[in-house]
């Protein structure tokens, strides 16, 4: 049996061994950029005539990978290579499918910096960000793993005299999972590992401007012994061949995390039935948030402060539960607004690949355009620029931490999710105004509450409804099995990734019910003695 789950430990950058191990990572990944990567569909690596490149944000010139744009027949014939292998790995012994991540996590620890420093490349993410990213892919390998072995445990049931009673979790079939970029190796692992230590098969899509490190991830699992086709690798536009995987009658379920707009529409088409689908496919998704940090007056300030723009502008700002509205109490609303732009000034921007970067640049050019518009937009509505709303696009896509104060609810930066850097200050007049805003929009992932006050505390727990809560702290940086997360209304279906029910999500259960012979033992009293 594997040891009690412990979360992985952060990366100390201020020691200078490890400093020197992460520029050495760099370098080397430095080395590596431009590498054309191709699709994997069974074991076979296949290119195609159209390509497509993933681009450094931060230095938009260069090129971090190229890849192939996959083609109809091709996202077809991943799925039918999955499902043709789904008998065999669903029949693998659960114990034998954990040990597959447990081998993948223990590869991941050893090429820890050099997997966080494809993040820094491909998706702009400083050293700590990075080191965070790939801790949690770590822990949702180690914890899915343990998690696999329970669910395969004898379940309880209650006993019915002259009955062998059993309920257990099989998989559902073939999986298309579609990660995201902002998390391009912890979610998309997450997924991934969960889909697959089931017993199910898989045809990952990752994102375009997160492929690199997506692939690397693959090419660990093949390592760590998974066989030909449980994982398939693919690669082009969701619009032309992820539709066609999710749509596909042989696929099982979806696994996204994502927008909501491709939340929805992925959801509205798995719904439909094809030609030859015999179930009713499940989705399982995670959409985003429009999250808000309350802070009351019988607060400290200074931290309250502190956790509003660490979590508003790391990894900047695009992050689903990242806080996009300070929702601030009118008897402190002044000396908060000083706090937050004093700490918002001191952010330094840079080149993620300088350890003293705190930010840098936005993931690609659509991103740059859509939050430069929602700057102004802020402003137009009425908004008073606190700091930063500057940008600078020659090089590569950079927008500065942004606080826009004096917003009203029901404004469009207080009520759409932006993700990135811009953080919307509201006035509110008590609890209770506060309550009202933090809870008047379509999401609800994250939020959390600055106070001194029992009972405020208390009533947040009953009324500020979203998935993740956190009290006296900042909302972002959930940690594996002690914060399982997920958001209710738009932000998803509330999946609670790196929790206890979350493998029952790719399962489904199944009860076998026998007449005992005269004489004979019920399973469960065999398996005591």
């Amino acid at each position: 049996m594997p040891s009690e789950f412990r979360n992985e430990a952060f990366t100390d950058f201020s020691r200078e061994e490890n400093a020197q191990l992460m520029r050495a990572a760099i370098e080397k990944v430095r080395g590596e950029l431009g590498r054309e990567y191709p699709l994997v569909i069974g074991g076979e690596r296949i290119e195609t005539d159209g390509k497509f490149e993933s681009i450094n944000p931060a230095r938009k010139t260069e090129v971090v990978g190229r890849f192939q744009k996959a083609t109809k027949e091709l996202a077809q014939r991943a799925v039918e290579t999955a499902d043709k292998m789904f008998a065999a790995w669903s029949r693998t012994p659960a114990a034998v499918r954990a040990e597959l991540l447990f081998r993948a996590a223990n590869i991941l620890r050893e090429r820890k910096h050099e997997m966080s420093a494809w993040m820094v490349y491909e998706v702009g993410k400083t050293w700590a960000e990075a080191d965070g990213d790939t801790a949690e892919a770590i822990d949702f390998c180690e914890f899915y793993g343990r998690e696999m072995l329970r669910y395969a445990e004898p379940q309880p049931l209650v006993r019915v005299e002259g009955e062998d009673n059993r309920l257990e979790y099989i998989p559902l079939g073939v999986g298309c999972v579609i990660p995201p970029w902002n998390f391009p190796l912890a979610i998309m692992a997450g997924m991934t590992g969960a889909a697959a230590v089931t017993g199910n098969t898989v045809v990952l899509k990752p994102s375009s401007d997160a492929p690199t490190i997506a692939y690397k991830f693959f090419e660990i699992l093949e390592e760590a012994g998974m066989p030909l086709g449980v994982v398939n690798f693919m690669t082009g536009s969701g619009a032309e061949v992820g539709d066609v995987v999710v749509d596909h009658p042989r696929t099982r379920f979806i696994a996204f995390t994502g927008s909501k707009e491709i939340g929805l529409r992925i959801n509205e088409r798995a719904a439909k039935v094809h030609e030859g689908q015999i179930w009713i496919k499940r989705v399982v998704a995670e959409m985003g948030g429009k999250d808000a940090i309350i802070v009351e007056p019988d607060t400290d300030l200074d931290e309250a402060a502190t956790g509003v723009v660490q979590s508003a502008f790391g990894f900047q700002g695009q992050k689903c539960s990242a806080c996009s509205r300070a929702i601030i109490h009118t008897d402190v609303y002044q000396p908060m607004l000083d706090r937050i732009a004093e700490r918002t000034e001191k952010i330094k921007m840079g080149n993620p690949t300088d350890p003293q970067t705190n930010m840098s640049a936005v993931i690609n050019q659509k991103a740059f355009k859509t939050i430069n518009e929602y700057i102004e937009k802020g402003k137009a509505e009425g908004g008073r620029l606190l700091a930063g709303g500057g940008s600078d696009g020659e090089q590569g896509f950079f927008i500065e931490p942004t606080v826009i104060a004096d917003v009203k609810p029901g404004a469009t930066i207080e009520q759409q999710e932006i993700f990135g850097p811009v953080l919307a200050v509201i006035r509110a007049e008590d609890f209770d105004d506060a309550l009202r805003i933090a809870n008047d929009t379509e999401y609800g992932l994250t939020g959390a509450l600055y106070t001194n006050d029992e009972a405020k505390l208390e009533r947040a727990r009953r009324e500020f409804h979203v998935g993740n809560l956190y009290l006296n702290r900042k909302c972002t940086g959930a940690l594996v099995g002690a914060h399982p997360f997920g958001g209710f209304n738009m932000s998803g279906t509330d999946s609670k990734a790196g929790g206890r029910d979350y493998l029952a999500l790719f399962t489904q259960a199944k009860v076998t019910s026998a007449k005992l012979r005269a004489g004979e033992v019920p399973a469960e009293k065999r398996r005591a003695v």
